[in-house]
């Protein structure tokens, strides 16, 4: 479900999981997290592009999946939080088709992020009735604005392409027929520049936020944990799940 080669020192992971819109399940988010990991420690590789085809990124979380799981525990996220933010080796990203909820919040640790006009993002969590993850409360407002990260987020309506770049998640926005080669071409020019200048240049750019994020990714793993056995999440949830509108007049 998820795959890692690596090529001309490039690692290209990708979300392999087409017949479910690549919804991550616990057991993928490891996987992603151990190749993500696998690829930091491997002096062979310099760059690391993260996609899935052009007409899919991922789903986000497999709703089934993650209903199933015990509350209060270490949410399977985690294998992806705890290495992600910290890659000292550039990331690329090629999105296309549905980025949704965590689909979405991953692209704001990646260094480069391109996307087709078919992509479409959405962070979904306060329609769910919980809140959002991986540092979005933290870090798209620092990237787009208060009130357009509220918009995003506090409406939880799904967004173009376009207005991604507009919200500077999205680098640029490129054909879908060429969506996957450009993202290698700029992963392989990435590939073939000083080491040692980008790990630097990436330290320097995060080091006066880094502390934050990190208590802000603690923090919102916190509430959102809390959030899941509230009565709006358990409607919000259940509604998805029996494919009814929520009903949250009662709260």
């Amino acid at each position: 479900m998820i795959k890692s080669e690596t090529r001309d020192r490039v690692a290209r992971i990708s979300f392999d999981r087409l017949d479910k819109k690549n919804a991550l399940t616990g057991e993928m988010y490891a996987l992603l997290g151990k190749a993500l990991a696998g690829a930091e420690a491997d002096a062979t590789v310099r760059a690391v592009l993260l996609h899935g085809t052009a007409e899919c990124f991922t789903a986000g979380n497999d709703v089934g999946d993650f209903l199933k799981r015990p509350t209060g525990g270490t949410p399977p996220a985690k294998a992806l939080f705890d290495v992600l933010p910290h890659m000292q080796k550039p990331v690329v990203a090629a999105v296309g088709g549905p980025a949704v909820g965590i689909g979405s919040t991953l692209l704001l640790h990646c260094d480069l992020v391109y996307a087709a006009p078919n992509a479409r993002f959405q962070l979904p969590f306060v329609p769910l009735g919980i809140v959002p993850e991986f540092g979005s409360t933290f870090l798209l407002p620092m990237l787009a604005g208060y009130q357009r990260a509220a918009e995003l987020l506090l409406l939880g309506q799904p967004f173009t392409a376009q207005k991604a770049y507009e919200a500077g998640i999205v680098t640029e926005v490129v054909p879908q027929e060429q969506l996957i080669e450009h993202a290698v071409r700029v992963a392989a020019a990435l590939a073939a520049l000083p080491p040692e200048s980008i790990r630097l240049t990436k330290r320097l750019m995060k080091a006066r936020y880094g502390q934050t994020l990190a208590a802000t990714i603690e923090e919102e793993m916190r509430v959102f944990s809390e959030r899941l056995s509230s009565p709006e999440a358990k409607e919000a949830l259940g509604a998805f799940l029996e494919k009814r509108k929520p009903d949250f007049s009662r709260f």
